[in-house]
């Protein structure tokens, strides 16, 4: 566990479109505080729309770390998030700044604020699951994953062949179950405080539909093509993107843009449910309604509160 030796950092989480951004700018502004992102596809130069990200223009002079510091090609990690935003975090600290860490991809977040040490990675293991990934089929590799680990298999989307491929090479390196890398939930990295935005099911649904059509009318399609020539299809992680994903086979022919729209909508919403699931289990989040009037406040507040 890192000394205390600046201020304690804020983490703002919670679902996608809950309203994260709005609330992470207003602490940053009141805690002289500076943005790191905790959003595994904002990190990626060139993915705008599709990922939600806050123009800079709409940034309100607040330095942004961990945004655009990666090429679609480029593989994005937890571990070397990691890294990276720890170093951030602590020269922010150092420098009397408030880091102020926003967003919901939910192995970052845990992989940062506990700590995680990461199991060894074997490119020889990895590349042999990746192989027969392509060979066999998610949902075949999925069930294999399910012989030797059931509780990785409960636990992991039988659509998520990134993850499947990453268990068993775990389970083959340490001759463990994959769960027994898994950070523990103890007392987060810097005494960071966490909160937690959620909203009513049926109102989060509604704003989930709405970003969803802006993002095809505002240009999603146009985007998905422009990175297409610079190599999204041949991107591990980036090509992966739910709306990415979903534009990329239209354009290829898989199906209409329309249909495109409607399953980038239900792989959101999917993903928010997934998102909860995992969030509710972590007893040191401070819960907030994302749609009251007051919600800065109410931050403010919880902030000041001592930590239970």
């Amino acid at each position: 566990m890192s000394p205390v030796t600046g201020p304690v950092p804020v983490a703002v989480v919670g679902p996608t479109a809950v309203g994260k951004s709005d609330l992470a700018l207003d602490l940053a502004e009141a805690l002289d505080g500076e943005i790191v992102n905790i959003d595994a596809m904002q990190q990626y130069r060139g993915m705008d729309i599709g990922t939600a990200k806050l123009p800079p223009a709409q940034r309100r002079g607040i330095p942004h770390h961990q945004i655009d510091v990666l090429d679609v090609t480029e593989t994005a990690t937890v571990a070397q998030y990691q890294v990276a935003a720890t170093a951030d975090i602590e020269r922010l600290r150092a420098a009397g700044r408030t880091p102020v860490i926003v967003g919901g991809s939910m192995l970052y977040i845990q992989g940062l604020l506990d700590d995680w040490r990461f199991p060894a990675t074997d490119p020889q293991v990895r590349a042999r699951y990746e192989a027969l990934l392509t060979e066999i089929g998610v949902g075949a590799l999925h069930r294999r994953l399910a012989e030797v680990d059931p509780a990785a298999a409960a636990a992991i989307l039988d659509t998520d062949g990134r993850r499947i491929v990453r268990a068993l090479e775990v389970v083959e390196i340490t001759g463990q179950p994959f769960a027994a890398s898994a950070p523990v939930i103890g007392e987060p990295r810097w005494g960071t405080r966490i909160l937690a935005l959620d909203r009513e099911t049926a109102e989060l649904d509604e704003r989930i539909a709405r970003r969803t059509r802006a993002m095809f009318a505002d240009g999603l399609v146009d985007e998905v093509a422009a990175l297409a020539e610079i190599g999204l299809r041949d991107g591990v992680t980036a090509r992966r993107a739910i709306g990415y994903a979903q534009v990329l086979a239209a354009l290829d022919g898989e199906y209409d843009l329309a249909h495109a729209e409607e399953l980038t909508f239900i792989g959101t919403r999917r993903y928010v449910r997934r998102q909860r699931r995992w969030f509710r289990r972590d007893h040191r989040l401070i819960w907030l309604d994302a749609a009251a009037g007051d919600l800065t406040a109410r931050a403010v507040a919880a902030l000041a509160d001592p930590p239970a």
